[in-house]
């Protein structure tokens, strides 16, 4: 058996152990705003509900490994004391990975997930309309774990309004754990759908997506294409060139007469099976 000790590994070693070993972990997709109301909007696995009375959630944005940075989630919170936590079920599981990735901060990464904005009734920070649970908190106290890279800072919020999308619920008013089909993280490129185990979802981390709010206006008000497919697309960082189109089209020529529904509808054939730049030459054709 291996046997490890913290101070024996880097911590990034560490940090990849610790979350395959404890997995998977419910997600708080949390949106937040900067003092002069800028959106914000970044998932968090290190997530829990503590109590009920009062109603309390905790998240954890820690520290960056890689350079000791604190993300712009956390300084949020810290100055404006409120965030609003958004579940995430597997409709929309794509668009909430594009928007872990590290965009520059004053992007809305509402729009480059293409995720709703839907202004919250006590709190400032805006709720996401797409996810089937929203809980608007106010933040009681951030409990600074270390100074460290990797260092956790305990968000601990309390609970002041929730939404519910009733379509969830079942006959007596509950939540049916079946219709919401939650999400969850655990080590590596992986996720668990509650419903069917696991699955996978390459890191966005690695590039800077072009966002949805990039994506033509046909892809992006496609009445084909899901949020996923959407969120799938945007995670590209440049899109095919003609001759790549070109070369796509000479090997397939039968996809040049197809028309523009019947081009979404490969294209999300394609993203099925995770074909991204197959399924972006089609659409491009």
């Amino acid at each position: 058996m291996l046997s490890i000790k913290p101070n024996e590994l880097p911590t990034a070693k560490l940090h990849a152990y610790l979350l395959s070993a404890v997995a998977p972990r419910p997600i708080a997709f949390a949106s937040t705003v900067d003092l002069e109301g800028h959106p914000n909007l970044s998932p968090f696995s290190f997530f829990n509900v503590f109590s009920a009375h009062p109603p309390i959630l905790i998240f954890s944005p820690a520290r960056r490994v890689t350079n000791n940075t604190t993300k712009h989630t956390l300084e949020n919170v810290i100055a404006t004391k409120e965030v609003v936590i958004n579940v995430v079920n597997y409709d929309l599981v794509h668009q909430m990975s594009l928007a872990s990735t590290e965009y520059k901060k004053g992007v809305n990464e509402f729009e480059k997930a293409g995720l709703t904005m839907l202004k919250s009734e006590l709190v400032k920070p805006f709720r996401v309309a797409e996810s089937p649970i929203q809980m608007e908190c106010k933040v009681n106290e951030v409990v600074a774990l270390g100074k460290e890279g990797g260092a956790g800072n305990l968000v601990i919020c309390e609970l002041v309004c929730m939404h519910i999308n009733q379509a969830f619920l079942d006959a007596d008013g509950l939540i049916n754990q079946q219709k919401l089909d939650l999400v969850a993280r655990a080590g590596g490129n992986f996720y668990s759908r509650a419903k069917n185990g696991f699955f996978e979802i390459p890191k966005p981390l690695s590039n800077l997506g072009i966002g949805v709010d990039a994506l033509p206006k046909t892809i992006r008000e496609s009445a084909i294409l899901t949020g996923n497919n959407l969120g799938m697309l945007a995670n590209i960082e440049t899109l095919p060139t003609k001759n790549e189109i070109a070369t796509f089209v000479a090997q397939q020529p039968q996809l040049a007469k197809l028309s523009i529904r019947e081009k979404h509808l490969k294209a999300q054939e394609y993203l099925k099976n995770n074909n991204l730049e197959a399924a972006w030459l089609c659409l491009l054709i």
